[in-house]
């Protein structure tokens, strides 16, 4: 008697032994997707849809709706912010709340050399942990308790997240705050006199020594050179108006920004202060 060979089952008889081993195994330990956990996400975004928009109606209503002024602060802060003055100097600017860790990482790596390694360094080497993560460990146990060294390090994660976003979150302005108490000591070195005193206080705290050095304090970039010693030049208050007004217009190609939004008399102010830099002795 000869044996017939079975047959391969096709595809689809595969997939349908495979639903069918779901099936099963659903009802031996769990309920299917459809309609439970369907069910449990619908009501969870539901809620998640229904909370924004009461949190919405009392910001709109809390700020606007019984002021009928969109710059007064309810509970949830004003409609809108009041109009930027381009002309500030006390502005602090800081990122959205989920950068504060990595606002904070820059006030540790401060200096030049280092900033690469605060910004690009320290963050990209806890992205490629977290995704070899579950290639490095790969054991079945879940329990807490199984996978001590997995705990400590998400432990310490969370810890450092929280850490280093609430000390961005409550950071002063350290690098302005440092370079204003350089001020008597360029007065003392520049011998500068007490009109120029306003001004060394304005290119302090203006953002001036981005870009600009002074006396050893502040940083070059884009080939700003140093101003110690900018008044030997002789170019007189009239020019470092314009110049400031206009850096372009007396420097072709400078990649300065303009400062005409300083105004007449803080413009004058800085003026003096660079007219009055002699490099000292």
């Amino acid at each position: 008697m000869a044996v017939v060979p079975k047959e391969k089952p096709s595809r689809i008889d595969e997939f349908r032994a495979e639903f069918a081993r779901y099936k099963a195994d659903v009802k031996a330990r769990g309920k299917p997707f459809y309609p439970y956990a369907m069910f449990h996400d619908t009501i969870m975004s539901l809620v998640v849809v229904v909370v924004i928009i009461c949190l919405a109606v009392i910001w709109k209503w809390g700020a606007y709706g019984p002021h009928h002024d969109p710059l007064h602060k309810g509970p949830l802060g004003p409609i809108v912010d009041p109009p930027a003055d381009p002309g500030t100097t006390s502005f602090v600017p800081r990122p959205d709340w989920y950068f504060y860790f990595l606002f904070y990482l820059l006030r540790i790596f401060k200096w030049p050399e280092s900033v690469f390694l605060g910004t690009v360094g320290v963050p990209t080497i806890a992205l490629i942990l977290l995704i070899g993560l579950p290639f490095l460990d790969r054991r079945r146990a879940r329990r807490p308790s199984a996978r001590p060294v997995a705990m400590v390090a998400g432990v310490l994660t969370i810890l450092s997240m929280a850490i280093l976003t609430w000390k961005g979150a409550t950071a002063k302005e350290a690098l302005a705050s440092e370079v204003v108490q350089d001020v008597p000591n360029w007065v003392k070195a520049e011998n500068l006199p007490p009109e120029a005193l306003p001004g060394a206080h304005l290119f302090a705290t203006a953002g001036c020594t981005a870009c600009h050095t002074y006396n050893g304090a502040g940083g070059s970039n884009l080939g700003a050179p140093d101003l110690t010693a900018i008044g030997t030049r002789n170019l007189g208050i009239a020019t470092q108006i314009k110049h400031l007004q206009d850096p372009s217009s007396v420097t072709p190609g400078s990649p300065m920004p303009p400062f005409a939004s300083l105004g007449d008399e803080r413009l004058r102010q800085l003026a003096i202060f660079l007219e009055a830099s002699k490099g000292g002795k």
